[in-house]
C-alpha cells in the first residue's frame, strides 16, 4: 500500500504541482536559459565549476559539446554562452526539461547551433552526431527511490550503458569529463565499468579515495584506452597512473 500511494504521488500528484511551477530564467554570456524549480539538478549552482576551470586550464573552444543528462543544460549553454564551444548537442530523458531547452534555442536564436533529444540515455542520438567534448552532472547516488531519477542511478545502470554507448558518438581524441560526488560515489567506483566500455581514466581532479559524509563534487577525465591526453586537460587536473 505505501508502495502504491508513492507512486500515485510520483505519477499524478507531483506532475500536477510541477506544471504549475512557474519558468525561471537565468543568463550565461548573451544566453537567457528557461527552466522550471524541480528541473535544476545542480548545474545552475556546482555544475558552473566547469566554466572558470576549463577556462584556467587553457581548454581551446571545441567544435561541438554533447552535455549528458542535461536537464535544462545550464552546463551547456554556459559553455556557449561563454565562447568555449561553437555548437552544442543536448539530451535528456525528461520531455519538460527538452521543452525548457527548446524554449531556451528559439528565444536566443540557438537553432543553427544547439540540438536537443529527448533520449532514454544516448538510445536516440542520430548516428550522424560527432562530439569533442562531452560534459554533465549525472545522477550522483546509486539510489532506486521512487521519482529521484535526478540524483539516483540505481545499480549505477544509467552510467554504465552511457559509456558501453558513447563511444559511437566520440571523435577520435575526444574528451569526456563529468562530475560526480564523492558523497555517493569514488573514482574507483566508476573505473571497472569505464574501463570495460574500452575507456579509461585519464584524470581525477579533487576527489578523494572513499566516500565522504559530506558533499564534494570532483571531475573523471576519460578517453579511449591507448589515446593521449590534450594538454590541457593534464592542466586541468593531476593526471592518472
Amino acid at each position: 500500500m505505501k508502495d502504491f500511494v508513492k507512486k500515485l504521488e510520483y505519477r499524478t500528484v507531483k506532475p500536477a504541482l510541477r506544471a504549475l511551477q512557474p519558468w525561471r530564467h537565468v543568463t550565461y554570456g548573451d544566453i537567457r536559459v528557461h527552466y522550471k524549480r524541480y528541473l535544476d539538478g545542480g548545474g545552475s549552482a556546482f555544475g558552473q565549476d566547469y566554466i572558470p576551470l576549463l577556462h584556467d586550464c587553457g581548454m581551446p573552444r571545441q567544435a561541438r559539446v554533447f552535455e549528458w543528462c542535461a536537464g535544462p543544460a545550464f552546463i551547456g549553454f554556459s559553455l556557449l554562452g561563454f565562447g568555449l564551444c561553437d555548437t552544442l548537442c543536448l539530451a535528456d530523458i525528461n520531455p519538460t526539461a527538452v521543452r525548457a531547452c527548446r524554449r531556451t534555442i528559439a528565444e536566443n536564436g540557438l537553432a543553427d547551433r544547439v540540438a536537443i533529444y529527448c533520449s532514454n540515455n544516448l538510445d536516440d542520438i542520430p548516428p550522424g552526431e560527432r562530439w569533442d567534448l562531452v560534459v554533465g552532472n549525472p545522477p550522483h547516488f546509486d539510489w532506486s527511490q521512487i521519482g529521484e531519477i535526478r540524483i539516483g542511478d540505481s545499480g549505477w545502470r544509467i552510467h554504465r550503458r552511457f559509456f558501453q554507448t558513447v563511444g559511437r558518438f566520440l571523435k577520435p581524441g575526444g574528451v569526456i569529463l563529468i562530475q560526480e560526488n564523492n558523497h555517493g560515489s569514488t573514482a574507483e567506483t566508476f573505473r571497472p565499468i569505464i574501463e570495460e566500455a574500452g575507456f579509461a581514466i585519464v584524470l581525477i581532479r579533487n576527489a578523494e579515495p572513499r566516500l565522504t559524509p559530506y558533499t564534494r563534487y570532483y571531475y573523471l577525465g576519460i578517453m579511449r584506452q591507448g589515446e593521449k591526453a590534450p594538454e590541457w586537460l593534464i592542466t586541468f587536473g593531476k593526471p592518472c597512473g
